[in-house]
């Protein structure tokens, strides 16, 4: 994956996860799913300047995280 992917990629979730965000009632999982979102675009903005590969971690833990809102929406 060369930095252009990962910034596409990062960046693609971070515009899903937001529009998530915007669909749910106000509280804390609109708060959380805000999180997720800028988190994603955090990501994108490291991955745009050099290769991302030391933070896998940290998009599985975003992941995990907006999975788990979807799990308490339903």
């Amino acid at each position: 994956m060369n930095k252009s992917d990962a910034h596409d990629y990062f960046r693609a979730h971070a515009i899903t996860a937001l529009q998530k965000a915007r669909s749910l009632p106000f509280g804390w999982l609109k708060r959380k799913q805000r999180t997720v979102a800028r988190i994603y675009h955090l990501l994108a903005k490291e991955a745009a300047y050099a290769p991302n590969v030391h933070h896998l971690d940290d998009f599985r833990a975003a992941k995990q995280a907006e999975n788990d809102i979807g799990r308490l929406v339903r």
